[in-house]
Formats: C-alpha cells, sequence, structure tokens
C-alpha cells in the first residue's frame, strides 16, 4: 500500500513539473517578445553584456548567419553535385587507363590537346594552360601515344552569365571519338556555377575526367584522382613570374601592421556573410581590415547604412604597400571558395590567414599548407587577431620564408601550375617510381626532382645538409676530345697525367666527339685509374648527357686543352665537396643587360664580379646531367648542337635555376688553356668570329624559355690558406697554385 503511494506521489510530481515547464516557458518566451517589440529591438540568445554598445567589436547573430544566397543544405548541394557529376566517386583505379600511359614504360607519360575547332576563341588564361602543355616534355602530336588528353575547348569559365561561357559542351564533347566517357581526360576550370548560389555546376557532365579545379570544395573533391588547382588571373605569367618579395633573413619577421585585408564586400547573395562581418577586427592601428560596397553595376541599389563610411575607409590606403608592409594576410572567401588573394599573399611573403570553410587548398595532395598558412574559420572571426598575436617569431619567420618556396615552385607562372598539376597525375601512374612529399616540400621543389633518376633524397645534392650525410670522397672526369689523337704530347695528354695523379681521382672517361674514328685503348697511354673512351657521336650536347659508367656523385668536366695542376684539381675538388648543388671551377664568365639593345649581354672580360663557370674546367654533381637530358626541352639541346656551341652557359643556366645560387670560382688563373700552334688556332672554335655572337644569342634564348634570367652575379672567390701571403711556402698546402 505504501509503494502505491509513492509512485502515484510521484506521478504527480512529474505532472506538475512538465506543466509548469511547458506554460512557464511560453509565458517567459511572449514576455520576452512583448519586451522586444516595446523596445524596438531585435531579441537575441545571448546576455546584455554583449551588447555593441559595450563592445563594438563584437558582431550581431544575424551578421554571421547564412545569408540569402547559401540557404542549401548540405544534402541538397550533395544531391546537386550527384546530379551534375554522376562519376563522384571515380579513383584511379576506377576510373583511369593505367595501360595507356604503360606502353612506353617511364616514357608513356604523353598529353595530347585536341586541335581547336575553326573560329574558335578560348580565353587568354586558358591559350596559355595550352601552350604551357604544348611547350612540356609530355606533349605528344600523336593521340595513340597519350596517356591523357586535354580537350581544345576553354572549359575554364563556366558561368553561363559570363561573355566566356561556352555554351553546349556536352553535344561537342560527345563528338570526340576518344572521349570514352572521360576516361583518361583533363578538364582545367577556374569559374563554375552562376548567381546567386555559384554552385559547383560546370554545365556538362564531365564523366570520368580528372577535374584540375579552382576553388574545389573537400565534399566535391575526389581525393587522388582530382587536383585543385589556384584561382589565378588572366595577367598571371606564362612563364619564369616574378620572384617571391622577401629579402632573405629579413630581421625582424613582423612588419608595420600585423593583420590586413583590403577588398569588395557584397551585399547580398553567396559569400556576403564573412565579408560583411570583417569590419568588427578593424582598429586602423596594427590591423587594418577594408572593404568597399562600390563594385557592380547597381551597387548603389543596395547599399547599407555603412557603405559610405566603409568607401571613405577604404581609400585611406594602399594596397600594395599594406602587402608589403603587413604579417598576415586575409584571404575569405568570396563569391567562390578560392581567392586571386591568395596567390598574392604568397607572392608577398604575407602568411595567409584563410578564411574559406571546405576549401580544398591548391595541390593538396602533396603540399603541407600548415607550414605556410593559417587557416581560420569563417564562424571564429572575432578569434583572428588573438590568433595571429599568439603566433611567434620564429614561427612567423618560417611561415613567410615556406610561402616564398612554394610561390617560386609551383605558383609563380602558368607554366609551373600547369606542370605541377601534370607531375602530380604521373606519379599517381607510376606511384612506384614518385616524389614523396618531402621532396615536394622542401628547396628546389618537386618539378626539379625527377624520380626516374631516383626515389632517395640522399641521391640529390641539395638534400645532404637537411639530412647530414656528405658526398662521396672521389670523382669522375669527363674530358671532351673535338681534336685527333696524332701525338703523344697532345695537351690531352698532359691532362690525362695530372688528373690521374691526384688521390680522389677515381676514373677518367673521354667522350669522343672528333670528326676521326676513335682510336683504339692501346693509343692511350697506361692509367693509374680506369679509363673509358666512348663516342660522343659527334654532339655537343653529349658531354651532359648520363652515363652509365659514371659511378661517383661528382664530376670533373674538362675540355681537351685544359691546363691545370694536381693540386688546384684536388682544391676545387675540396671546395666542391662543402658545396655539392653548385657547380665550382676555375674559368669565369658574366652576364649583363643592355639598355641599348634591350637584350642581354654575355662577356670574358676579367671583372671582379661573374655569374658563369665555364665546365671546361669544372666540378657539379652528376643529377645535372639527368636534369639536363630529362628537363630541359629538345629544342635547347638542338641548339646546342647546331651551333656546338653554349652547353657550358646552359648547363650554368640551369644549376643557377636549381639553386638560386651563383657558381663558386676558386683561385684566381687568367689563363686555363694550353696556348695553341698558330696552325691549330684557326681550328679553335673560340677562334670563329660568330663564337662570341652565337653565345649572345644563346643567353638571351635561355633566359626566354625559362621566363626570367636565373644566373646570378657573385664577387665570392675561394683561395687556399696562406695564398699569396707572405711567408713560407713549408706553411703553404698548396705552393702550386701560387706558381699558375
Amino acid at each position: 500500500m505504501q509503494a502505491r503511494k509513492k509512485y502515484v506521489l510521484l506521478g504527480l510530481c512529474a505532472c506538475c513539473w512538465l506543466l509548469l515547464f511547458y506554460w512557464g516557458g511560453g509565458v517567459q518566451v511572449r514576455l520576452l517578445k512583448l519586451l522586444g517589440q516595446q523596445r524596438g529591438d531585435v531579441v537575441r540568445p545571448w546576455p546584455d553584456w554583449t551588447d555593441r554598445v559595450l563592445l563594438p567589436g563584437y558582431a550581431q547573430l544575424e551578421e554571421l548567419q547564412t545569408g540569402p544566397g547559401s540557404a542549401e543544405s548540405p544534402r541538397q548541394r550533395h544531391q546537386a553535385w550527384t546530379g551534375i557529376y554522376k562519376d563522384s566517386r571515380c579513383r584511379m583505379e576506377t576510373c583511369f587507363d593505367f595501360t595507356r600511359c604503360r606502353r612506353r614504360g617511364r616514357d608513356g607519360f604523353r598529353v595530347y590537346v585536341y586541335p581547336s575547332e575553326k573560329g574558335e576563341r578560348g580565353s587568354e588564361s586558358y591559350r596559355k594552360i595550352l601552350t604551357s602543355i604544348g611547350e612540356s616534355r609530355y606533349y605528344t602530336t600523336d593521340p595513340r601515344e597519350a596517356c591523357l588528353f586535354v580537350l581544345g575547348i576553354d572549359t575554364l569559365d563556366r558561368d553561363q552569365l559570363s561573355g566566356q561561357f561556352v555554351p553546349n559542351l556536352d553535344d561537342r564533347i560527345k563528338g570526340y571519338p576518344l572521349w570514352n566517357e572521360g576516361r583518361n581526360h583533363l578538364i582545367f576550370n577556374l569559374y563554375s556555377g552562376t548567381w546567386p548560389n555559384y554552385t559547383e555546376d560546370l554545365g556538362f557532365n564531365i564523366g570520368q575526367a580528372i577535374l584540375a579545379k579552382a576553388s574545389l570544395n573537400t565534399e566535391h573533391f575526389r581525393p587522388g584522382f582530382d587536383v585543385s588547382i589556384p584561382l589565378f588571373s588572366k595577367d598571371h605569367p606564362q612563364k619564369g613570374g616574378e620572384r617571391g618579395w622577401l629579402v632573405r633573413n629579413t630581421v625582424p619577421p613582423r612588419r608595420k601592421y600585423l593583420l590586413m585585408f583590403k577588398g569588395k564586400r557584397y551585399l547580398t547573395g553567396i559569400g556576403s556573410d564573412t565579408r560583411n562581418a570583417l569590419h568588427h577586427i578593424h582598429n586602423g592601428k596594427d590591423i587594418v581590415s577594408l572593404t568597399t560596397c562600390r563594385h557592380g553595376k547597381d551597387w548603389e541599389k543596395h547599399k547599407d547604412a555603412r557603405c559610405d563610411h566603409d568607401n571613405l575607409e577604404y581609400e585611406r590606403f594602399d594596397y600594395q604597400e599594406l602587402l608589403h608592409n603587413s604579417t598576415f594576410c586575409l584571404v575569405p572567401r568570396g563569391r567562390r571558395l578560392g581567392s586571386f588573394r591568395f596567390l598574392e599573399s604568397l607572392q608577398a611573403a604575407c602568411i595567409p590567414v584563410l578564411l574559406s570553410n571546405g576549401w580544398e587548398l591548391p595541390f593538396s595532395d602533396v603540399i603541407q599548407w600548415n607550414q605556410a598558412v593559417i587557416e581560420g574559420d569563417e564562424r571564429l572571426l572575432l578569434q583572428v587577431p588573438s590568433t595571429v598575436h599568439a603566433v611567434g617569431h620564429e614561427r612567423v619567420l618560417a611561415l613567410r620564408q615556406r610561402t616564398q618556396m612554394l610561390w617560386d615552385a609551383y605558383f609563380s607562372s602558368v607554366d609551373k601550375i600547369v606542370l605541377t598539376t601534370l607531375e602530380i597525375i604521373k606519379d599517381r601512374v607510376f606511384s612506384h617510381v614518385s616524389r614523396n612529399k618531402y621532396m615536394w616540400n622542401a628547396l628546389p621543389g618537386g618539378l626539379l626532382v625527377l624520380p626516374e633518376y631516383s626515389t632517395h633524397l640522399a641521391h640529390f645534392p641539395f638534400y645532404y645538409l637537411s639530412l647530414g650525410v656528405s658526398p662521396g670522397q672521389e670523382f669522375t672526369a669527363i674530358i671532351h676530345a673535338v681534336s685527333p689523337l696524332v701525338s703523344q704530347s697532345q695537351p690531352i695528354m698532359k691532362l690525362l697525367q695530372v688528373v690521374s695523379k691526384s688521390k680522389y681521382c677515381s676514373q677518367i672517361i673521354i667522350l669522343w666527339n672528333s670528326e676521326k674514328p676513335l682510336p683504339p685503348r692501346s693509343k692511350w697511354p697506361p692509367m693509374p685509374v680506369p679509363l673509358t673512351v666512348t663516342d660522343g657521336r659527334r654532339k655537343t650536347s653529349s658531354r651532359f648527357l648520363p652515363n652509365v659508367a659514371i659511378e661517383t656523385e661528382a664530376v670533373l668536366s674538362l675540355d681537351e686543352d685544359t691546363v691545370l695542376l694536381t693540386s688546384e684539381v684536388n682544391f676545387a675538388f675540396l671546395v666542391w665537396m662543402s658545396f655539392p648543388e653548385r657547380i665550382v671551377g676555375y674559368p669565369p664568365r658574366s652576364h649583363f643587360w643592355d639598355p641599348v639593345k634591350n637584350a642581354w649581354g654575355y662577356t670574358s672580360k676579367w671583372t671582379n664580379e661573374y655569374s658563369i663557370v665555364l665546365t671546361g674546367a669544372a666540378f657539379y654533381h652528376r643529377y645535372y646531367h639527368y636534369l639536363f637530358s630529362h628537363y630541359l626541352p629538345p629544342s635547347l639541346r638542338a641548339l646546342v648542337d647546331r651551333t656546338s656551341n653554349c652547353e657550358d652557359i646552359l648547363m650554368n643556366f640551369l644549376v643557377s635555376a636549381v639553386t638560386h645560387l651563383p657558381p663558386i670560382k676558386v683561385a684566381q688563373r687568367k689563363q686555363y688553356k694550353e696556348l695553341p700552334s698558330p696552325q691549330t688556332v684557326r681550328l679553335a672554335p673560340w677562334a670563329n668570329p660568330e663564337h662570341f655572337a652565337q653565345r649572345q644569342e644563346c643567353v638571351n634564348s635561355f633566359a626566354s624559355w625559362f621566363g626570367y634570367m636565373p644566373l646570378v652575379h657573385s664577387q665570392f672567390r675561394l683561395d687556399p690558406l696562406l695564398f699569396k701571403d707572405q711567408v713560407s711556402v713549408l706553411r703553404k698546402k698548396y705552393k702550386d697554385l701560387e706558381r699558375a
């Protein structure tokens, strides 16, 4: 009986609580609404201490909520995406035909571009993309050889309101006999969707094609299949591009402004929420966040109460001045997730602070972006100032340095953006011979590290320092021979004796490029080291072709008439071991800009400044042989072979492009060639009146291909200790050098 009373009492209590909660909560809500109507204010779900009057730096809730242009739920967006891209689950294993790429082994990665139709007018940006592919080492004109296909139709701008929108793409693409539902095709896109939602709709079915797209959403990105690329303007350079703005070892790492933004503010539509709230963090001192409504045709019809004030404040600051003098740059989303401001910040070494939720960052498969940017959250805008304030000086400097590395390696030109896209796809196709993350994220960047040479870091000269390893203790001498062998007193015979006496010499290879037949081994003198004579096939560029006979990391390149002492060879080799990524040698040359001819010039004058060390007597790493043959285009090597000239200049261009550093000259020597007899002067290549003019032309041709001048001037020279000092010769290790 007592238990029954207890249960009844508990039931009555529960009913009372439910009634109290229901009626009491309703009364409270009605009272709050009534009070709000009387005060004329909007009722906010937070206490009055966050009132705008007390804390003007905070945003109203309605400013941070979803705007009218982005009311789609995640499910609706997913349904729209799958309706457009029926193969949204594509992966390389399911939607790519590997057999097309592996028919020719490692050389099977070829890219074919469909010819443009008559009267087809593509955008300037798409023309640059196709030009980059056409000039790459992967391009082929034969579709039967192709591993990858690129459309000749411009697919960059798929906004139906744009003047560059190409209609009826579905029907046109289906007419391609090799389309095959998009398999093994690569489609480039910068702009998708249109007002007001700017969805991922491209206006045609890409099928099983790989999508290289800017502003990719992580929800729609197909990992290991698609490639996220940066949004770049039509003025982005085709080749080379400007260097980053960070001066080496800039101290202090922080600049005048801590954080900056200057850009458009959208009053309605997608992207308006984030930019409408940016004014809350602006203080006009160390944080400058400026927006303007003055853009578009009808901006005055839609302007709000804040527009006039914002426009006046906007004009007070210069954008370029802010870029150069800010430590962090806000990169909020625009109508789409990506923004031109991203690349601008990277170049300026202004650390990007991203406010673009869901953006798949460019080349995210290979680039470790946490080392270069700070990823914020659009919903937590007000936390950004405290976040960047908390970043220490060492971290700031590291982030800024990484922005420069990434800009120079992958983003400074359309060429680099396109080649990075192709290299990422190639690494997926040949995954057993591919770059690792370290290669992509360390100098000199993945484009200059060819995995076909090796996939081991210790085999590349520019990783020795970071790995804490040293190059081998021996070198291979390669002597370029062009004169017939007629006497044992020829300069090449003396050179063989000098080089073979070096305790560091492992072997000697003679590259025979004479018009006369290759002499038998018996014609050559006995050597204390292995001697190999190979046929250079009368090609000047053959001296830098990969040679399986080279067993050492160091290569000593020599002309047949070079005059050196054994001590000079030893000293230069020891210097090279400290700088294995550079060219180290004796004969210097230089380049200069001729403002009269508006062209680059070449000089052999003896001055204190140089930018080239001739490979007639120089050390370098054997990897540069592979890079010379497989990275440079055949057109440049053909130029060298056609003129029988400039191969040494081209090698200097290549090494300086890799290192961004000058070569190193060792010990002063004005003459490094054997004085020829009057009879042989006429046969010397440098005696040809056209020889010097050809070298001038070569410098300009090489600079044109690279898109900039990679050669770096230097006044640095390394001499032995006590070199030419007035002390006893007994105290000097390299006594013979002073008599050279």
